[in-house]
Formats: C-alpha cells, sequence, structure tokens
C-alpha cells in the first residue's frame, strides 16, 4: 500500500520501519535520562523524611535503610581509578513482627528512587527444577522495572521479602532435598555476591531455546526481610535468660522482655535456620522494634496514608463527613494490642466496626462514630472471639 502525499509517496513499510526506528531512539533518550536522574543524590536525612511520612517510629531502621540507600547512589556514581579504593556494596536484612512496616518501609522509598526498585517475596521460590519459581525471577523482575533495560537494572535494589521462610527446616540430614529451603538460600549466594546471572525475560522455567538476558549483580543492592517468628527464644538462650526473667546471670544489665530484636545477631540468624554463607552476605542486621500502645495510635491518625484519613476519603465519595471519637481509636488501639498482630490488626477492627455503615450509608451528611457505637458493632462481629496466642 503506498500513502499518497502532497509532493511525494510514501509505502507502508518505510512508515513500520521508521516508526521502528523513532520507538528505538525514544528507549535510548529515555534510559539517559533515567541515569541522569540517578546522579542527583539524595541524603538520608532526606529519605528518613519522606519515609517519617508513611511510617510511624522505627529510627533505627529508617536511619540504617537511607545510609545504605544512599551509599548505594554513592558507589554507582564511583570511577575507579587504577589506585583508588573501591566501594562494596552492604547489602542488608530487616527483621521484625509481622505488622511493624517492613514491607511498608521498602514500599515508600522505592517512591523516591531514582534507580529501579522491586519487591520479590521468597516464598514461592524453589530450588532449580522443582515446582514453584527459580530464583532468577527476582531479577525478571527488577529488569520489568527497569523497562528490560539492563543496564539500569544492573544498578537497581532488591527487596526480597519473607526471607525468613526460606530457613532450613532442621539441622538434621535428610534423604529428601530442602528444595524451598536451604536450596533456595544456596542458589541465592552468589546473585547476592555479585555475578553474571542467565535471566529469561518473561520469567518462569529455562529451557534450551530461550533467550536469556544477561545480567551483573555487583551493582545490585539486595535488602532482605523478615518476620522470624520465634527467633526471640533463640535470642534468650543466647543471653542465657528465659523469656520470662530479668536479667542476665552474669552481668548487672537490665534486658528488654518486650523487644528481644534489639538484641539481634547474625549468630541468632544462623540458629534460626540462614545457612552461614547467606549471612555473610548480608552483613548490616536491623531491627524493627514491636509496636507499643502509642505507636499504634499514632499509625490510626498521623501518617498521610492513615487508615482513619482512608475511611474519611471513602465516606467522602458518598457526600458523608466521618468523624472519630478519641475514646474509639483507643478502643481499636486496645484490641489490636491484645490480638498481636501489629499494624494490620487495626485494618481488621476498623473493618469489624465500618461495615455495616459502609454496606448501607446513612441519610444523613455527617456520621460520628462514638465508642459505644464502636463497641456494639465489634461485638456483633467474630472478631471478638479472636484471642491471642
Amino acid at each position: 500500500m503506498v500513502i499518497a502525499g502532497i509532493d511525494a509517496h510514501i509505502c507502508d513499510q518505510c512508515v513500520a520501519q521508521a516508526n521502528q526506528i523513532l520507538n528505538e531512539q525514544l528507549k535510548v533518550a529515555k534510559s539517559h535520562n533515567n541515569k541522569q536522574a540517578a546522579l542527583q543524590l539524595l541524603k538520608p536525612t532526606e529519605i528518613k523524611a519522606h519515609l517519617d511520612q508513611y511510617v510511624i517510629g522505627q529510627d533505627q531502621a529508617k536511619k540504617v535503610l537511607a545510609v545504605a540507600v544512599y551509599n548505594h547512589y554513592k558507589r554507582l556514581n564511583q570511577t575507579v581509578d587504577r589506585e583508588e579504593v573501591e566501594i562494596e556494596k552492604s547489602n542488608l536484612i530487616m527483621v521484625g513482627e509481622t505488622g511493624t512496616g517492613k514491607t511498608l518501609l521498602a514500599k515508600t522509598i522505592a517512591k523516591v528512587l531514582n534507580v529501579p526498585f522491586c519487591i520479590c517475596d521468597a516464598t514461592v521460590l524453589t530450588e532449580a527444577g522443582y515446582v514453584g519459581e527459580d530464583v532468577e525471577s527476582i531479577l525478571t523482575r527488577l529488569l520489568q522495572a527497569a523497562d528490560y533495560d539492563v543496564a539500569s537494572a544492573e544498578r537497581g535494589i532488591v527487596y526480597i521479602d519473607e526471607v525468613d521462610k526460606i530457613a532450613r527446616k532442621s539441622d538434621n540430614p535428610s534423604i529428601t532435598r530442602d528444595v524451598s529451603g536451604e536450596g533456595v538460600q544456596q542458589a541465592l549466594l552468589k546473585i547476592l555476591e555479585g555475578t553474571i546471572v542467565n535471566v529469561p525475560p518473561q520469567g518462569g522455567r529455562k529451557h534450551p531455546d530461550q533467550k536469556m538476558i544477561a545480567v551483573n549483580t555487583s551493582n545490585i543492592l539486595f535488602i532482605a526481610g523478615g518476620a522470624f517468628d520465634g527467633i526471640e527464644r533463640k535470642i534468650a538462650n543466647r543471653l542465657r535468660t528465659q523469656t520470662v526473667g530479668y536479667k542476665m546471670d552474669t552481668q548487672d544489665i537490665e534486658i528488654d522482655l518486650e523487644n528481644l530484636y534489639k538484641y539481634i545477631t547474625p549468630q541468632d540468624l544462623k540458629s534460626f535456620g540462614l545457612i552461614p554463607e547467606l549471612i555473610g552476605r548480608l552483613p548490616v542486621v536491623t531491627h524493627l522494634n514491636p509496636l507499643d500502645r502509642e505507636t499504634l495510635l499514632n499509625i490510626l491518625t498521623e501518617p498521610r496514608n492513615s487508615l482513619t484519613k482512608q475511611y474519611k476519603k471513602l465516606f467522602e465519595y458518598e457526600q458523608i463527613k466521618l468523624e472519630f471519637d478519641k475514646e474509639v481509636l483507643e478502643f481499636i488501639v486496645d484490641k489490636a494490642m491484645e490480638f498481636k498482630l501489629g499494624a494490620r490488626g487495626l485494618r481488621s477492627i476498623c473493618e469489624a466496626i465500618m461495615i455495616d455503615a459502609m454496606y448501607e450509608p446513612p441519610a444523613e451528611k455527617e456520621l460520628y462514630i462514638t465508642l459505644d457505637y464502636a463497641i456494639a458493632k465489634f461485638n456483633k462481629s467474630d472478631l471478638k472471639k479472636l484471642k491471642a496466642a
């Protein structure tokens, strides 16, 4: 087919070819702009200030995370001469109870980064050749975040969530292989340290006829996070105390029994089931504090995406102004502390209280949630039967 113009004609094949050339040029320009943006360094205090808008408390974890990301930027901008000191990457691991904000920290920091960032789930990973996803699939997600620009992906950051789920199941050698535990840890070793990995572009299983993308992981920063449920007993044993005791046997040092996570060391991670080689490749260990009553109350009201603001926004769509009595917020926090579900427990309790009002919005333009209303709705729900173990 020929397309007629004022002074000349052009065929459809030339139009398609010109379109392809333009797309390639635009992709190159976009990649160049991304690299230029990555050169703009964010100070650790600026990164932490952004995290403070969304995550309440956890100052130590925020500082460690901000410094790790900042040093990663500096590594990317370093031009190594023959005799210059080369900065090596410091992968880090975050440990904390469920609902304390590990994944939220990762999602929030992704908003301010000028490098590709992806969050991967370790629970679906298995050793190569078994049902599940290969370890290389975490790099596939990073490539997708970088729009398949390999040079940009090789400067990215990967957050591996639920890393405690790949812990070794037991210390006893068995005939059967631990394909979703120790096998995955062994497969992660070279990727974390830095090597050239052949990644299937669409994810899934590798097969001989598939084209692979070679990705160098030397400049990719890895951040791992996990709840490590039960590691408090390992810490207590190492401190030669029980979880109901008060002091160490040999030294007159008070132990904060409400927050044993603050005493965590790589030795405790090894006792939990991570292999020493993997721990050595995650040299920076930080913890998230359990949420106390005051922190939970702040989570309900202060962050930009706080639960009360979310519910107010939902009722705004119905032209209804929603207000919560202060006693209601304290009631919600008391129940969340009772259930020991962290910040996620707040949403469960709020849903139980608000479900009837959302199902059938009131005719009035204002809805004021009182303590009596909240107790009545909560007692109607099945949540009141939930008790912490």
